[in-house]
């Protein structure tokens, strides 16, 4: 009798500490579950883009319709953190810096190779194709991306030098961009002009296919050097209607709504299936006006414009539910050379007395016609619209004429808009930014259509970034850049944009980055989607 008492303690005791151990497995597992669901591969993503690219060429690209399709096509020798605040390799493992800040050598991974193509079959990636693409950048680059580029020198297989015309501080923030991705000769010119529309590089994802209006699809990379990507395939869907991609969205034909309008951003919050993301952006939106033809030429003119506009009426009834802030300064917010002090240059106040003013003693005093060129984008043909009001207050008469992207950037580059909305996003870095406005060399190119020519402002600003490496110090050149560039009024501040994403919760491990850029696949996050 007792020997089956013990054997049934035994029995029972066992059984509780079983029970206790599934238990707690259990309760450890559930807990793993609902704070990071398991990873799963496989699947489609689809991303909706407000605009159609024109080209997925680096060196021809111009917009960040583009730019969000070619990351996930090629990579470039160093990167941003997704949060955008350290330089990090990429194609690069490690590099060095001459003293003199004109020599940057390189070393490269040893297990990059470039997708299958019509003329490339898998094959590995040399230093040799580092020569090419950052050489032909320097030359060809639609918005001179890399134009302090003297040469680039093969030391080995897997070692390069960049050689610099003159010392610059950026240049390794300049290698960042995907203008500046490397690709394969032989596809190049293999392709010709339609290397654009065929591109093959050495990204997480191997195009397929652009059905030219609607969409551009490509499949995994299954040797990708930093991982291999979850999703089986990667589709970027146009959608130029912000409402249309909201409700694309919401009924489940896109997974990722990259531009989010404000009546409708309530609306997706609402939705149970859906995450809506939001960060400060790292960009200016603004009106610029051409300083080398037409009645703008003259600086009363310039000014009267900026009396005669009322822009925090325009960015009260742009953005009604929020989104964005008055901007005052040629330079984003977020920028690490952002002086706020620099604001009480701007023309904050409408004054139409002294617009009118202006515009007599220049000449015109029963006003002038004018064109305001915008590209097809809701909130910019608002503020056109806008300006129109406005700018007929005080007698000027302006048509507007919204173009689709590639049609815009040609013209505006040009020189051909008398006054034009753009908006700029890049990197916290100023050169970034008042290098493409302000620099001479840019004049003929997006960022400088206004063609502001001052050789002080251009010497400035290669001092900025080729005298010193020290971020203070560049900051205070930076200032007096800012300083003489508004004393011409060039362009008239509209705001900075609050970036907002909507995405499905069937999408994991996906965030909103702060140069609104669209990252799938990165050293840090590999996005993934229950199916």
């Amino acid at each position: 009798m007792k020997v089956k008492s013990k054997l049934l303690l035994s029995i029972l005791i066992i059984t509780m500490i079983f029970a206790l151990v599934v238990t707690g497995c259990g309760k450890s597992g559930e807990e793993a579950k609902q704070g990071e669901p398991e990873t799963k591969e496989g699947g489609s993503l689809v991303v909706g883009l407000s605009q159609v690219p024109k080209t997925l060429d680096p060196v021809l690209y111009t917009g960040t319709y583009e730019s969000n399709v070619m990351l996930a096509i090629f990579d470039t020798l160093v990167t941003y953190t997704d949060d955008q605040q350290k330089i990090v390799g990429a194609l690069a493992t490690d590099w060095k810096v001459s003293d003199d800040m004109l020599e940057y050598t390189f070393n490269l991974r040893d297990d990059v190779y470039f997708h299958d193509g019509k003329y490339v079959k898998g094959r590995k990636l040399t230093a040799e194709d580092i020569k090419y693409s950052l050489e032909r950048s320097a030359k060809e680059s639609a918005m001179g991306r890399l134009s302090d580029l003297k040469e680039a020198e093969v030391l080995d297989e897997k070692t390069v030098k960049l050689v610099l015309k003159q010392p610059n501080a950026a240049f390794l923030a300049r290698l960042t961009d995907p203008g500046n991705g490397i690709v394969a000769k032989e596809e190049v010119e293999g392709w010709g002009d339609a290397f654009g529309q065929n591109p093959v590089g050495t990204g997480a994802f191997v195009f397929k296919s652009w059905a030219k209006d609607d969409n551009v699809t490509m499949v995994r990379n299954d040797k990708y050097w930093a991982a291999k990507p979850n999703l089986d395939e990667l589709v970027f869907k146009f959608i130029p209607d912000l409402s249309m991609m909201s409700n694309a969205l919401i009924s489940g034909d896109i997974d990722i709504a990259t531009e989010v309008q404000g009546p409708d951003r309530q609306k997706l919050v609402n939705d149970q299936n859906i995450d809506v993301q939001t960060m400060p952006g790292m960009n200016v939106y603004f009106a610029a006006m051409n300083m080398k033809e037409g009645p703008t030429a003259d600086i009363r003119v310039r000014q009267a414009i900026s009396y005669a506009l009322d822009v925090d009426a325009a960015v009260s009834n742009i953005f009604q539910f929020g989104g964005a802030t008055r901007a005052y300064v040629p330079l984003p917010s977020k920028s690490w050379g952002y002086d706020s002090s620099l604001e009480d240059l701007a023309i904050k106040s409408r004054n139409l007395e002294k617009a009118k003013d202006l515009l007599k003693e220049a000449g015109y005093e029963n006003g002038f016609k004018t064109t305001i060129v915008t590209p097809n984008k809701p909130l910019r043909a608002k503020w056109a619209q806008i300006m129109q009001t406005q700018l007929a207050e005080v007698g000027i008469e302006a048509d507007i004429e919204k173009l689709e992207w590639g049609t815009y950037s040609d013209k505006v580059s040009k020189g051909e808009a008398p006054i034009y909305l753009l908006a700029w996003t890049w990197y916290p870095d100023p050169d970034f930014f008042l290098f493409q406005f302000f620099h001479q060399d840019q004049i003929g190119r997006l960022g400088n259509g206004q063609a502001f020519d001052d050789k002080e402002v251009t010497d400035l600003i290669d001092k900025a970034k080729g005298s010193t490496t020290d971020q203070a110090e560049r900051k205070a050149i930076y200032k007096e850049v800012i300083e003489k560039a508004m004393a011409k009024v060039p362009r008239v501040e509209g705001w900075h944009k609050e970036n907002i994403n909507g995405i499905r919760k069937r999408v994991n491990d996906y965030k909103i980055c702060p140069d609104d850029q669209v990252r799938i696949v990165t050293q840090e996050r590999n996005v993934w989607v229950e199916k």
